[in-house]
């Protein structure tokens, strides 16, 4: 026998009939706020697209004119909607990620690329205009702003040059060493690697196969100073470097310095002295280690599979990236930096590639070029070996207020 289906009283029912009238006359107010959202912000996106086309015109022009020499700046703090990729970037690529565009040494294609997070390239150099009789741009494995936003500090390691280059004119206005023609007197360089500019204009740099540091300071093309004897190439900082790869500031105006013999990351004080030494944990190549926050230390080890790690000044490991095969696996990544948001933006060299890895979920979550496919088109590199942010959040910005050679 079944049960009949409750029926409510007639004062229930009456109550039920204002509650139904209380909650239909809710929702016409809901939907009426809904339509007139929907209304001020369709409204918006049609201001802010109308201003990000003019913003794009202007920088497209910019980048055309002069061979491509043509600036261009994005933040993420002033977005006024979400990026959407464009077709430049790998599927499934974020553009979010990156607070703004980003500076790559193409190095086997010979140029550098300033990229936007959405994969448009911004500015090339050398531009359309090409170079001058008798100037060469060979191999650049390693580019950063200089503090004033307006040079680019290029160094190219196989061809024994740091050329500086004004972005705007899109010309180099300086070169210390002599290329092609590596040597250890004053006036030459061995290898070198990840040179800066510093904010009173001299350009601190490791020089590889001289086994020391370096200063100088345009436009004088002698050197100012040196850390490490040449020819030494062993482990006694600061008397012998054992084939320094890197010099990186730090926010407290020391330098973090990476070895290569014997994997050593030295921390060297304003005054050049060694106060820290230590060796990144699991690595077989340590590259271009430099400071994600105090006590907290970046690297790339450059081996195949590679890897990306972080650590401590004592050595203790707390993350890193280590894929075995498929698609996310490293191969000789050179340099890791880290982005505002947390995520690390990397050169993955011998892949032909330049990423974003989140480090919360361990995925590649951007990337420019096409893993292990080397090309010269829009979306393509060969070779990347060097990255930077552009300003205002480039490396050298970022600690502008404690940067300083040693002394």
């Amino acid at each position: 026998m079944s049960t009949p289906p409750h029926r409510p009283s007639s004062g229930r029912r009456a109550l039920s009939e204002r509650r139904r009238a209380r909650q239909q006359a809710i929702r016409r107010r809901r939907l009426g706020a809904l339509a007139a959202v929907a209304l001020l912000a369709a409204i918006f996106a049609i201001v802010a697209s109308g201003a990000g086309s003019s913003r794009n015109a202007g920088r497209n022009a910019s980048a055309s004119g002069s061979g491509g020499s043509g600036h261009g700046k994005s933040s993420a703090h002033h977005r006024s909607k979400p990026l959407v990729a464009g077709p430049n970037l790998a599927p499934g690529s974020n553009p979010n990620v990156l607070p703004g565009p980003i500076l790559i040494a193409d190095r086997n294609n010979n140029r550098l690329l300033e990229i936007s997070p959405t994969g448009e390239i911004l500015w090339q150099f050398p531009g359309k205009q090409g170079l001058p009789p008798g100037m060469s741009f060979i191999r650049p494995d390693d580019a950063f702003f200089a503090p004033n936003g307006k040079e680019i500090v290029a160094t190219q390691e196989e061809d024994s040059a740091i050329s500086v280059i004004n972005v705007a004119e899109g010309k180099i206005v300086y070169r210390y060493g002599h290329p092609g023609v590596p040597g250890s007197e004053p006036g030459y360089l061995h290898n070198p690697d990840d040179a800066m500019m510093m904010p009173n204009g001299e350009i601190f740099a490791a020089d590889i196969m001289n086994c020391r540091l370096i200063e100088i300071m345009p436009p004088a093309h002698t050197l100012l100073r040196q850390f490490g004897t040449t020819g030494e190439c062993v482990h006694n900082p600061p008397t012998s470097y054992g084939s320094p790869n890197g010099a990186f500031p730090m926010a407290n105006g020391d330098t973090v310095v990476t070895e290569i013999n014997g994997d050593f990351m030295d921390i060297m004080n304003s005054a050049g002295q060694t106060i820290s030494v230590t060796n990144p944990p699991g690595y077989e190549y340590p590259s271009d280690t430099n400071q994600v926050r105090p006590g907290v230390f970046l690297s790339a080890d450059y081996v195949s599979p590679g890897a990306i790690e972080t650590f401590t000044e004592t050595g203790k490991l707390l993350w890193r990236f280590e894929p075995h095969g498929g698609p996310e696996e490293l191969s000789n990544p050179s340099l890791a930096l880290p982005l505002p948001n947390g995520d690390i933006l990397a050169n993955d060299d011998y892949n032909d590639r330049v990423i974003v890895i989140d480090p919360k979920t361990n995925k590649i979550v951007w990337q420019y070029g096409h893993r292990g496919v080397a090309g010269t088109a829009p979306g393509y590199l060969n070779n990347p070996d060097g990255v930077d942010l552009a300003p205002p959040y480039s490396l050298t910005m970022r600690f502008a207020k404690t940067l300083k050679a040693p002394e």
